[in-house]
């Protein structure tokens, strides 16, 4: 069960947990704040995206799992009066968020209680400009949203310039990443995925980001993955495809979980 808990240190954020795992950290003050060297990666594909874009323009992005709402919240403070759909069908999490860390009024942020193969089933076509999924079952990816039927149906959402961006978790050799990451491939025009060096090089599990659409502002994502703090490693075109090899996607008739981590405390959502 996921819980908002005191971040242990700094007085002033949160963090939403379940178990061991941390899935959200939150300062409520300074939502510009990301704590998460993944969900920087994510913001950064934002910030090179929609976030760009003339203020003049109408911007929709979907979120696909809602934890604490950091990257709502992100945008909101980014780009008022952004039209954002949270899909979190953990009822008890979102009641202890609302208490907890309540959202700034007019935020244009909407939460439906709802998980995302249901939620993004009832959202009409072409109504986004990003689906975002960062949606986990305690440590793991629910399988439902590895497979290529889940991608078909967040493409069908999509404008066309748009982007689904997905964090992943996983470990070398990477066998379930490399098939969810093979239906990414198959499903859109291009694809990119970044991940620390560390993870890359197996020697710990953790988050890979992707972005996927018809175009992907992949020259963009380089330079600021190489100002990371972390190091980290982008992979496209075809270094992508070689590091898929043969991977077969997932589908809704052989769906798995992503692996647990094999240690006891990261960052998931």
């Amino acid at each position: 069960m996921s819980q908002v808990v005191p971040a242990p240190d700094d007085r002033r954020a949160f963090l939403v947990v379940n178990g061991r795992t941390e899935q959200s950290w939150v300062d409520p003050t300074d939502p510009l704040r990301l704590e998460f060297e993944y969900v920087r990666r994510i913001a950064e594909v934002l910030e090179e995206t929609v976030l760009a874009r003339p203020p003049q323009e109408r911007v929709r992005i979907i979120h696909v799992g809602g934890g604490g709402l950091t990257l709502p919240r992100y945008v909101e403070a980014r780009r008022p009066r952004t039209a954002q759909v949270v899909l979190e069908p953990d009822e008890a999490l979102i009641a202890q968020v609302r208490d907890r860390l309540p959202l700034p009024r007019h935020s244009g942020i909407r939460i439906r209680p709802v998980d995302g193969r249901a939620g993004t089933a009832d959202l009409p076509s072409g109504c986004a400009d990003t689906v975002i999924v960062d949606a986990f079952a305690g440590a793991s990816v629910p399988p439902e949203l590895g497979t290529m039927e889940f991608l078909a149906e967040a493409r069908r959402l999509l404008r066309p310039d748009g982007l689904v961006v997905m964090n992943l978790t996983d470990a070398a050799p990477f066998g379930w990443a490399r098939r969810c990451l093979a239906g990414f491939a198959a499903s859109f025009g291009q694809a990119a995925v970044s991940a620390e060096v560390p993870v890359w090089k197996g020697r710990r599990f953790g988050n890979l980001v992707v972005a996927a659409g018809e175009r992907v502002p992949v020259q963009a994502l380089e330079r600021r993955v190489a100002r990371a703090v972390f190091p980290y490693r982008l992979l496209a075109g075809r270094e992508l495809a070689r590091w898929l090899g043969g991977a077969v996607p997932f589908t809704d008739a052989d769906a798995e979980p992503s692996p647990s981590p094999a240690w006891s405390r990261g960052w998931f959502s």
